[in-house]
């Protein structure tokens, strides 16, 4: 599971989709071996930048993160956020876009919407008003499959999830209704956290297409661990508490995790841990929308080989 370049795109590749699947969309398909040395370079550049200013940020991979200033003013949040591509650009010799917004999941939007290599922001007061307009697949949570179900039912925008009453929003999305619907209405309370405030490591992703446990899940899976240890290796961390968030096409959500007997950031450690959370999560043939890992109880201690399992009660 690979990235795909914006001349790719066109082709219906994608990131995150395996290599067979963008060979047969794009056959002319050029692709570039992985150098993850590089990637870990340019990715500690990048977040040194970001930390000039900061108040916190909450590295998402390598390449995202959430950034927390001290300013309720919407032109200095915007003045930092051209300081950091302008240094990015200079010091990395990267590009990148920027979202600027008071919530997390507008700035998310709006960084893509920016794309590629550019910024946009939007004022505190006006984020209903910005999401209104857009298509009800942008909204966090809400993948194709529940996108066609909901414009079968006339909701095609995020707007039109904003206004639905709580009978509308819970008979939508089961118990995450109300949630899912301030998020419509551009209310998302939670602040950025940093790596070493929060200890812990997590990478997750939404499927395009809702999931049963099989190659495809596996493969998700083992593309997440190894996000994890690179994001890991990057801070030059280890952690012991490994954990697997699984939310379920009904949009409940269940986790498992397991404990190593010494903190790592070996990729193949971090996924036979996570399989193993996987397996006690026992799916039963249910199908998956979202998969995340994360791993915690985070040291900085000399790591042993060492791969007994310990699992929690």
């Amino acid at each position: 599971m690979l990235t795909a370049s914006y001349e790719a795109r066109p082709f219906g590749v994608r990131s995150a989709l395996p290599l067979y699947k963008a060979r047969a969309l794009c056959p002319e398909l050029i692709v570039v071996q992985p150098d993850f040395d590089r990637y870990r370079e340019a990715s500690r550049t990048v977040f040194a930048i970001l930390a000039r200013g900061a108040t916190a940020v909450e590295g998402l991979s390598l390449d995202e993160a959430y950034v927390a200033i001290d300013t309720d003013a919407l032109d200095a949040a915007v003045a930092y956020a051209r300081i950091v591509r302008a240094a990015v650009r200079a010091e990395a010799g990267l590009t990148v876009s920027a979202g600027v917004a008071a919530q997390k999941m507008v700035a998310k939007i709006a960084s893509d919407a920016a794309k590629p290599d550019g910024l946009a922001a939007v004022a505190p007061g006006d984020e209903a008003a910005y999401l209104a307009p857009m298509p009800v697949g942008r909204l966090w949570g809400v993948g194709p499959k529940t996108q066609l179900r909901l414009t079968a039912r006339g909701i095609e925008t995020i707007g039109d999830v904003a206004v639905l009453s709580d009978a509308a929003v819970f008979e939508l999305f089961g118990r995450a209704g109300k949630s899912m619907r301030d998020l419509a209405r551009g209310i998302d309370p939670r602040t950025v956290e940093s790596d070493q405030a929060t200890r812990s490591v997590s990478a997750e992703e939404t499927f395009e297409y809702d999931l049963a446990d099989g190659p495809d899940l596996r493969s998700a899976l083992r593309e997440l661990c190894a996000d994890v240890a690179r994001r890991l290796e990057a801070h030059g961390l280890r952690g012991s508490t490994i954990g697997i968030k699984i939310r379920r096409s009904d949009f409940s959500t269940l986790g498992r995790q397991t404990s190593v007997a010494q903190p790592t950031r070996d990729a193949a450690l971090i996924e036979a841990a996570a399989l193993l959370c996987l397996e006690r999560a026992a799916l039963g043939g249910g199908t998956i929308r979202l998969l995340g890992v994360r791993i915690a109880s985070i040291s900085e201690e000399a790591e042993r080989q060492i791969s007994l399992f310990v699992p929690d009660a």
